[in-house]
Parts: C-alpha cells; sequence; structure tokens
C-alpha cells in the first residue's frame, strides 16, 4: 500500500513537471529553459539605441524647490519641494534649456547630470509667452555634451522622432513615435498662443517637460512642453515647442535675460467693444496710439471722440501680407520680424484699404 502511494506521488510529480515544461534536476529543482540566440539587432533598432547614447548625456534632470512660511508672520521660512522636470545642455558654457513652467514660482534649482553628479543652478532668463527658460550651472564642469541643434521649417508628418526626458522622476527615460501634426497651438502659461507646436505620439509624461524631441538624426527640433490627457497622463498627443522659435529666443534669454520683442506704439480695443461699438470688423482695431511711438510716426490713427459721436480706428488686416485676425497673431507676426526692420500694415481706414509702413521698435522698459 505505501509503495503504491509513492509511485503515485512519483507519476504525479512527474505529469506536473511535464506540464510546466522543465525537467527536474538531480537536486529537485527545475531546470531552467535553454536561452534561444536572438541574433543581430534589426537597422532601425540600432539607430534608436545609438541615438540615446548619443543624445544622453546632453539631457538633465531638473527638481526645484520654494520657500513656504510655515506661521502666519512669515518669520519661520523654510524650503519644500516644488517640483521636477527636465531640461538640457546648450552650450559649453553650462546654460540649461527647460519649459518656463519647470521652473516657475521656484527659489532654487537642482540639475542631476547624466553623470549623476549635482550642481546649483541659477536662472538666467526667461519668456513665458514661449513657456521657454534658461538657467546656468553654478560652477561649469569639463566636457559638457551640448545638444545638437535641427530645424522645424522642413519637418514632414510621419517622419520619426524620439523623445528623452524624467517622466515622474524616472531619469533618462526614451520614448519614440512620429511627428502627427505641425502647425498646432496651446496655451503658455500667460495665457498667451505658442504657434507652429509640434503634435507628436511619442509618450510625453510629467517629467517630460522641458526635454529635447528629436529627429531621427539625433537633432533636436522640439521641447517638449505639454500633453493633452484627461488624467494628466499620456495619451499619444504630446507637444513641443519647435526649435526654429527656441533658437531665436533662447539667445536673446542667455544674452539680456529676457525676450526683446517689437512695440507697435499703440494698444488694442478688445473686439467684443469694438462689436458692440461699430459692429463686426475684421481685423485688429487701433485704439490709443502712443505719442512719438512707431505707430505714430507711421501715420496710424486710434479710436477718437468728436462730440457725442465715437469715431473708429483703423483696423490692421495684415503684417507683410500675412492676415491677422487677433491681438496674437499680430504678436506673432511682427515678433518674427527683426527689430530695426520695417513691416507693411495692410489697414481699413474709413471703408478704404491702404498699406503703410512701420519701423520695428524694441518695447520700451
Amino acid at each position: 500500500m505505501r509503495r503504491g502511494i509513492l509511485l503515485g506521488g512519483l507519476i504525479a510529480v512527474g505529469v506536473l513537471a511535464g506540464w510546466c515544461g522543465h525537467a527536474i534536476a538531480p537536486g529537485g529543482l527545475a531546470r531552467p529553459r535553454a536561452v534561444e540566440p536572438r541574433g543581430a539587432l534589426y537597422d532601425w533598432e540600432k539607430a534608436s539605441v545609438q541615438r540615446f547614447r548619443d543624445a544622453a548625456p546632453s539631457v538633465v534632470y531638473i527638481t526645484t524647490t520654494e520657500e513656504r512660511s510655515r506661521d502666519f508672520f512669515g518669520f519661520n521660512v523654510v524650503e519644500v519641494p516644488a517640483g521636477s522636470g527636465t531640461g538640457f545642455i546648450w552650450d559649453a558654457e553650462g546654460h540649461v534649456v527647460t519649459n518656463f513652467h519647470v521652473i516657475q514660482g521656484a527659489t532654487r534649482a537642482t540639475i542631476t547630470l547624466a553623470d549623476g553628479t549635482h550642481h546649483e543652478a541659477t536662472f538666467v532668463g526667461g519668456a513665458p509667452d514661449k513657456d521657454l527658460a534658461v538657467l546656468a550651472l553654478a560652477k561649469t564642469p569639463p566636457k559638457l555634451r551640448p545638444i545638437p541643434i535641427g530645424t522645424s521649417a522642413d519637418l514632414q508628418v510621419g517622419q520619426s522622432v524620439l523623445a528623452i526626458g524624467n517622466p515622474f522622476g524616472l531619469d533618462q527615460t526614451l520614448t519614440t513615435g512620429v511627428v502627427s501634426a505641425l502647425g498646432r497651438e496651446i496655451q503658455s502659461v500667460t495665457r498667451r498662443r505658442i504657434t507652429g507646436v509640434i503634435q507628436t505620439d511619442a509618450a510625453i509624461n510629467p517629467g517630460n517637460s522641458g526635454g529635447p524631441l528629436l529627429d531621427s538624426a539625433g537633432r533636436l527640433i522640439g521641447v517638449n512642453t505639454a500633453i493633452q490627457s484627461p488624467s494628466g497622463a499620456s495619451a499619444g498627443i504630446g507637444f513641443a515647442v519647435p526649435v526654429d522659435t527656441v533658437n531665436r529666443v533662447v539667445p536673446q534669454l542667455i544674452a539680456r535675460g529676457r525676450l526683446e520683442r517689437p512695440d507697435l506704439g499703440f494698444e488694442a480695443v478688445a473686439p467684443r467693444l469694438v462689436e458692440r461699438a461699430f459692429g463686426a470688423q475684421k481685423g485688429i482695431m487701433v485704439g490709443k496710439v502712443a505719442r512719438g511711438g512707431a505707430a505714430a510716426r507711421a501715420g496710424l490713427q486710434g479710436v477718437t471722440v468728436e462730440g457725442r459721436r465715437v469715431l473708429p480706428g483703423d483696423l490692421v488686416q495684415a503684417v507683410n501680407g500675412k492676415t491677422v485676425e487677433d491681438w496674437d497673431s499680430l504678436l506673432d507676426a511682427i515678433e518674427a520680424l527683426p527689430l530695426g526692420s520695417t513691416a507693411q500694415l495692410d489697414i481699413q481706414r474709413e471703408g478704404r484699404k491702404q498699406r503703410i509702413n512701420i519701423r520695428l521698435e524694441a518695447a520700451r522698459e
């Protein structure tokens, strides 16, 4: 009877081992399966691996803190974690580019390089309207690797992209995808529109903000800045500020600490007030013209009052032949032009179309 039980147990063990797909080793442990040789990586895999290896040393992890008071009177001030994000090395002098919203409100920023070393950083300048900011390493370590710069002017929907960042604090994470769309618009922290934005399906999550979006050659083509998702996690719709905007803004932030923009020398009338007073109008109505400014010298006319009558001002409808529909689109058009240049404004005055020239001057402090 005992021998029958033992034999039945051995049979059961053998069946179980066979079902699990493992042989039983002499010590009673299952032998691991033999490893199948993989062979060489595909060429596209090799390319992704190499692009990551090349770009990773240029990508940094940013953590910020802010000061908060522990008591009502503000005497007991402490620093608390404010957030984290990603950035990348811009030049050998130790400038780091990131999103403005990554460092907004922070009193201190610490940058962790790809080699794991931590460095204090100082704020150099910011352009909140473009959601871009520049930090500088307090002490510049040797052999920094600036990220290669590409262009966003010739991007095509469907081309491959790579995003490197620190989502949820997980450093040096690579995601891949394609350019999903071009010419998108998103809102900056100032509620100003950012135009020409790149849409991608490469996974972008909290912590990716400020990180680089690369083309298949490993060049910077955008700065990952936002996702569109009800949950706040990647849903395959991410956005990046185009590198051509970055390459125009960052040098100004390094040189001046701010984005120097043209000033047209007039204030626009709010569209709802224009419609209420004059009916629906196509264009941006000139309200108040600054004395001695660019608009005054160009001959632009603002809203005037004659007795009880309110006369409409000029309607600006295009800049250098490009139609403008609101104040944001007007600013976008003139900010794309160099300071000191002359722009042609197509206006409507008393029902007649005219074209005037206006010199773009730097905004006064």
